[in-house]
């Protein structure tokens, strides 16, 4: 679903800019899911949510959706979404930190190897030899390496903040509760991550006094299809399953079964754009994913 997402996520911020994507995709996220919550429990809304429940989930959308989205689309616009989820592959070893950190998830020694062996393989396919094979220079902007970090950082931490959410939100859900409740809480949670995202982006574009533009993004009808696939395979069947991943095993694995995603895009994103794709390229992606194995395999 990331993968798809990311190919429509990329074709969406060419035409509208990535804060009014940002805005409209969640906007759009929160109505869908408010309709599977109704057709699912009888609800547009996440019923059994308490203060606790929103403060965690508001929490890791202000972090992952604001914050680490932010940095991602604006990572496309530099480097493209190719290389962007390259550096997703640094979400899964953060996920592990601040689980460590806030959950209290183990973390042994060895995975600072796994964690060297990720940023190896992203440093393989971002950096270059310069003038005279001397020196080493990066390929790509470095304004996108930095987003690219702001981002995994977002996801990471952002993912951890959610687990901790939807299991307060699990224990809420009383025993009468329609049976679909337990397949749909991490829609509900996802719902409220959405109306949180959706809050911090339109703070953001009145800060920047970007309204304009996103009016000129409603406008645009080969942009607004882009929105809508984009959003129903990442925010909506997307983030859920990635919710519910989180909820069944530790943050740490299901965000590296995530962060698969620079592998599955490397063959659609160079046949869409006929780009061409260096051999360096492709072994630091592998190699970044090995890394990121490692790291809940030792």
């Amino acid at each position: 679903m990331w993968t798809i997402s990311t190919l429509f996520t990329d074709k969406a911020i060419q035409r509208m800019g990535s804060m009014s994507a940002n805005v409209i995709r969640l906007v759009m996220a929160t109505a869908m899911l408010a309709l599977i919550l109704w057709v699912g429990i009888g609800s547009p809304y996440p019923v059994y949510a308490d203060w606790e429940v929103w403060i965690w989930l508001g929490a890791s959308a202000v972090i992952g959706y604001v914050f680490g989205d932010w940095c991602l689309f604006n990572c496309y616009v530099s480097i493209g979404a190719r290389l962007g989820q390259l550096f997703m592959t640094l979400a899964p070893p953060i996920a592990a930190i601040a689980g460590w950190l806030i959950l209290g998830e183990k973390l042994s020694w060895k995975s600072g190897l796994a964690m060297a062996v990720t940023l190896s393989g992203i440093a393989l396919s971002i950096l270059s030899r310069g003038e005279g094979h001397r020196q080493v220079r990066l390929s790509i902007p470095l304004k996108g390496v930095l987003l690219g970090l702001g981002a995994s950082i977002g996801q990471g931490v952002g993912l951890v903040f959610s687990k901790v959410g939807m299991e307060h939100y699990a224990g809420l859900v009383p025993a009468d509760a329609p049976a679909a409740m337990e397949t749909l809480l991490p829609f509900a949670s996802t719902m409220i991550r959405a109306i949180f995202g959706t809050v911090g982006f339109i703070v953001l574009m009145l800060l920047g006094r970007k309204t304009t533009e996103l009016k000129r993004a409603v406008r645009d009808r080969k942009g607004m299809s882009y929105a809508v696939l984009m959003t129903l395979l990442g925010p909506v069947i997307g983030v859920s399953l990635s919710l519910m991943a989180v909820r069944y095993t530790s943050a740490g694995i299901a965000s590296t079964l995530i962060g698969l995603t620079p592998v599955f895009i490397l063959i659609p994103y160079a046949f869409i754009y006929h780009q061409k794709i260096r051999l360096r390229e492709v072994i630091g992606v592998f190699v970044s994913m090995t890394g990121v194995a490692l790291f809940f395999l030792l």
